[in-house]
């Protein structure tokens, strides 16, 4: 329980500090950063919908507010695959690019206060290999059926 409850605690604080900093400082959710951080990574500043949602293990349906609130503020569009008409992309803009710039060094800066300082070197290797185990699994452990 201990240890339930310090993850659960940490990980809440952590998102709540790191969303205040870059709200505070450039009108970006913690959510939006990320989004902007993957899109950016991307050769073309582009991804679909669907392969975003599971980079960034949100919900379809999450993903689409989101990015319909970061399309407001001019962040990202959404284009149609040409490919196969089906499919969306989530498009990172210019402006979206020069927030998202803009926003590192607070993200950075606030990752660098929140964890690493707090944590020596095998402390964080040891949390690594801890949080990378648990993320597999949740990726390949199938999720129980919906009782809906």
């Amino acid at each position: 329980m201990r240890f339930w409850r310090a993850w659960i605690i940490s990980s809440t604080l952590l998102d709540n500090r790191l969303n205040r900093d870059l709200q505070d400082g450039h009108g970006l959710s913690h959510a939006d950063y990320g989004i902007l951080v993957v899109l950016s990574e991307q050769e073309d500043h582009r991804m679909r919908m669907s392969v975003l949602a599971d980079t960034l293990a949100m919900s379809k349906s999450r993903l689409s507010h989101q990015i319909s609130r970061m399309e407001k503020a001019g962040l990202v569009r959404r284009d149609g695959d040409v490919s196969d008409g089906r499919g969306i992309f989530a498009c990172l803009t210019p402006e979206g690019h020069e927030r998202l710039t803009q926003a590192a060094p607070t993200h950075v800066d606030g990752v660098r206060r929140y964890v690493v300082d707090l944590l020596d070197s095998q402390e964080r290797a040891e949390a690594a290999r801890f949080l990378e185990r648990v993320a597999e699994g949740l990726r390949t452990i199938s999720p129980p059926p919906s009782t809906q």
